[in-house]
Formats: C-alpha cells, sequence, structure tokens
C-alpha cells in the first residue's frame, strides 16, 4: 500500500470516527430529553391523583388547560413533509439545542423525491455538522443557525445559515476551508460529489459575519438548476 492511500486510509476513518461520535451525542441528548420528559409526566400524574382524591374536578381540568399550553409551546419537532428530512432534522436540532445553539427551520418537503434518503442524509447531516462546528466559535448568545428547504418548481432548494466569528472568511485556491482542522472535509467532499452526480448547483457565500451554503437539486430528470428563484422568501 502506497504511503497516499494510508494517508487517505487515515483521514476516512478519523472522518468515520467523526460520524460515531457525532451520531452517539445525539441519541445521548435524545434519550436525556426522553428521562425528562417522563420525570415530569410522573409529577403530571401524581398532581392529578391528589386533586381527583379531593374530587376537585375545577382543579384537574384547570390543570389539564396549563399542560396543554405547555405542550403546545414546547413542541418545536420539524415536520417537514419528508420522513427522513424530519428525522436527520428533529435529531441535529436536538443536538444543536443540547449546545445552545438557536435554530430557526422552515422547512417543506414532499413526500416522494427522486434523491434518496441516503444522500438526503449525507447533505442534510453534514450541512448542519458544519454549522454546528463553526457556532462554537462564538459566544452562546450568539450562535444562530438558519435552515430554508422548499420546492422551486421541480427542484429541491436547501440553505443552511450560521453565524461566524470572522466578518468574512476567506478562500484558498477558490475553495472555502473546514473550520475543523487538518485531516477534516469529507463531510464537504461527499456533498459537492453528490451535487455534482445528480446534476445539481451548489453556492457557498461568507458575507457580513454570516455563512451560507445553498443548494438546488432536480427532481425532475428534464430539468436543469434555475438560479433565478432561489432565496427564500
Amino acid at each position: 500500500m502506497s504511503v497516499f492511500s494510508k494517508h487517505i486510509d487515515k483521514k476516512i476513518a478519523a472522518y468515520q470516527r467523526e460520524l460515531i461520535e457525532t451520531h452517539y451525542a445525539e441519541v445521548e441528548n435524545m434519550y436525556k430529553q426522553i428521562r425528562g420528559w417522563r420525570h415530569d409526566y410522573r409529577n403530571h400524574i401524581q398532581t392529578m391523583k391528589a386533586y381527583a382524591a379531593s374530587g376537585d374536578m375545577y382543579a384537574i381540568k384547570t390543570y389539564l388547560d396549563e399542560l396543554d399550553t405547555d405542550l403546545s409551546t414546547v413542541d418545536t419537532v420539524i415536520k417537514t413533509g419528508n420522513a427522513m428530512a424530519d428525522a436527520i432534522l428533529n435529531s441535529k436540532i436536538s443536538l444543536a439545542k443540547s449546545k445552545h445553539i438557536s435554530v430557526q427551520a422552515d422547512a417543506h418537503i414532499p413526500l416522494a423525491l427522486t434523491i434518496s434518503e441516503l444522500d438526503l442524509c449525507v447533505i442534510i447531516g453534514n450541512l448542519f455538522d458544519n454549522a454546528i462546528e463553526a457556532s462554537m466559535n462564538l459566544p452562546e448568545g450568539g450562535r444562530m443557525i438558519r435552515i430554508y428547504m422548499d420546492m422551486k418548481g421541480t427542484q429541491l432548494y436547501i440553505s443552511f445559515t450560521n453565524f461566524t466569528s470572522s466578518k468574512k472568511l476567506t478562500k484558498i485556491n477558490g475553495i472555502f476551508q473546514s473550520t475543523k482542522g487538518e485531516g477534516h472535509g469529507f463531510g464537504l467532499v461527499r456533498i459537492d460529489n453528490i451535487i455534482e452526480r445528480l446534476d445539481g448547483y451548489i453556492s457557498r457565500n461568507s458575507e457580513d459575519g454570516a455563512f451560507t451554503t445553498e443548494i438546488l437539486l432536480p427532481q425532475d430528470t428534464n430539468s436543469s438548476p434555475d438560479l433565478g428563484n432561489s432565496s427564500p422568501k
């Protein structure tokens, strides 16, 4: 095996370890939330049992109304219309919030897409991971990720924006470098390869302390990317 092949294998192994660590952090955070909900659920049951024992139906009704309002307030689950997008977005949003990163998401995706679920997962997952990583360089109050996904005619439009620690990131040989340092950046390469294979379009822009990635993916084999209407409303 050549020295170059060994070097590539080491980079791939490091990237795979990073994916596993990120997935573990997501699962661990979701379990913490579930344990918290379970604890709260028990407390709510005990409270309503006490009201029932005293025959205070008004107190039970009032408590249930408060619970209904509380659930409506904390229900931040993203429902795009596509099961795979829902799964990856909600797990990443949960992880981001555990790191004190505010997330604003507006996503609407058809149930059926011509892009494979694997490709969609790779694109959304890597975009989110990069945005989270960059956000960690900012103080907690300044961390923000904005997501917009919708159909633009026959094309799926995806936009991710996150604030950065510098006003404008620089390019090396015309390419924005990964913020994770030497040996990383495979996520960016995987995204670019998928976009090229699907005859899509990708744009990365750094301006005014924000980094934005925009992607267009044709969902009709007879269509080609149309950039005239690619900006979110």
